[in-house]
């Protein structure tokens, strides 16, 4: 009898988890799940929560959805794609899963642009992140979380409940798994289209302790809301500040220029090593939209005459290493499949830097070879030629001394530069300038002597 009753036991725990798994659905299955009126808008939370409003404001979460280059990458491209090709639909509704939650588990996809004002433009808000309690616990990828909205909010320290809402302590937030559900993405080839989140922990910083919200939510003394008379002085600053932030790119990569000599004259040959390491990075750089990044490095000599030497890297030699070099090939030629381009569309030039520049970079392939900043439409991979954790790359700089420069000092400058989306796609597409403009990290000089 005993016996019997241990194993009905058993049983009904077993239907039990069973049932709970069933009501947890994670990824596309939260599609269409709730409504709109089942959460609330950023602005109800910043009656009590005025600071952390206020960041969150400022920060890409906020403008996951109303950002200008990712309303003409979702609109113009991916909404545009799915239209054309069917098989792409799923995959533009998924976009939502990330850059509109809310939209997305209301089933509102595609939302309506951001001048509508729907509650699509609420991004990833406080109403998402504090309602999640619970991901896939196998692998984290492509809104692999799932939401429970309502009156009761998730946070790394629960206590007393609040007249706005119930609060339950939820280790959850905390982990670097949490960041993973969205900074984790596959393509429908099964590729990791973005994967900051594995590269973090391939690297050395996950073995320490060091986790996404150590750097992208600093702790700082202060109050959770004006309701609560504690002050905390660790609480977790909602900033969310990486690559859009001059705060987090300037001085991201260490830039160090050494010559091979302490004089030069016209016609000599000489080398300059330029070392490059990634000190403050938790994750590969660039790192995320890894197919719109463009991270480059140009070297010049600068005579006394104010006469500019543009220097060209030396070539290493592996493979794909033309990619790696900006040139002026052409590429992105997929944008035929998704919108509508002249008939003799041929593609636009991939880079718009000096020809012979380093680039830092992984590169995108449709299934047919072409190079494309479509991260739905990517089934493959270039070399992957990004700066890891920690990693020093060294380039150099072979250098004949033209008759035409000018004797005394030569300056030869080092300048790592930065763009979030590669200038001419950000020109065809009409994206604004800011999103391509180049970013400066760092720079280095030295000075040498030209003799006659």
């Amino acid at each position: 009898m005993k016996k019997m009753s241990i194993s009905v036991l058993f049983i009904l725990f077993g239907i039990c988890v069973l049932a709970i798994a069933q009501t947890q659905k994670f990824g596309e299955a939260l599609h269409g799940l709730y409504a709109y009126k089942d959460f609330q808008k950023a602005t109800y939370c910043r009656q009590c929560h005025v600071e952390i409003y206020y960041q969150w404001q400022k920060s890409m979460m906020a403008q996951a959805f109303v950002h200008p280059w990712d309303e003409i990458e979702y609109f113009d491209l991916a909404v545009s794609h799915g239209r054309r090709n069917p098989k792409f639909k799923p995959v533009a509704d998924g976009c939502n899963g990330c850059h509109a939650p809310i939209s997305f588990m209301a089933g509102d996809t595609p939302p309506p642009r951001p001048e509508k004002k729907s509650m699509a433009n609420e991004g990833v808000s406080c109403d998402v992140c504090h309602t999640i309690v619970s991901f896939n616990q196998n692998e984290q990828y492509n809104f692999s979380f799932f939401a429970k909205p309502g009156r009761t909010k998730y946070g790394p320290r629960g206590g007393k409940n609040s007249p706005a809402h119930d609060i339950v302590k939820s280790d959850l937030i905390t982990k670097p798994e949490f960041c993973a559900n969205c900074h984790n993405e596959k393509s429908p080839w099964g590729v990791w289209v973005k994967a900051t989140y594995n590269e973090w922990k391939e690297g050395p910083y996950s073995k320490e302790g060091v986790v996404c919200q150590t750097c992208h939510m600093p702790k700082a003394a202060g109050k959770r809301a004006k309701t609560e008379n504690k002050l905390y002085d660790d609480l977790k600053q909602h900033t969310f500040h990486g690559g859009h932030f001059q705060a987090k790119y300037n001085g991201a990569i260490d830039v160090l220029i050494y010559p091979d000599t302490d004089f030069v004259e016209p016609g000599m040959k000489t080398k300059i090593s330029v070392y490059l390491y990634n000190q403050k990075c938790g994750h590969k750089v660039p790192t995320g939209s890894v197919e719109d990044r463009l991270l480059y490095l140009h070297v010049e000599a600068i005579d006394s005459k104010g006469n500019v030497y543009h220097l060209k890297v030396d070539k290493k030699g592996f493979q794909g290493e033309e990619y790696t070099i900006a040139s002026r090939e052409k590429a992105y030629q997929d944008f035929a499949e998704m919108m509508d381009v002249p008939a003799d569309f041929d593609g636009i030039i991939r880079e718009d830097v000096p020809v012979g520049d380093r680039i830092f970079r992984m590169p995108y392939f449709t299934e047919n070879g072409i190079m494309t900043i479509a991260q739905w439409n990517t089934a493959k991979f270039g070399v992957d030629y990004r700066i890891a954790p920690r990693e020093t790359k060294v380039e150099t700089y072979t250098w004949t001394v033209p008759d035409t420069v000018a004797p005394g000092p030569l300056t030869i400058r080092a300048t790592l530069y930065y763009q979030l989306l590669v200038r001419p796609v950000a020109q065809f597409l009409k994206v604004p300038e800011s999103e391509s403009m180049d970013r400066m990290i760092n720079t280095d000089v030295v000075t040498i002597d030209v003799i006659y």
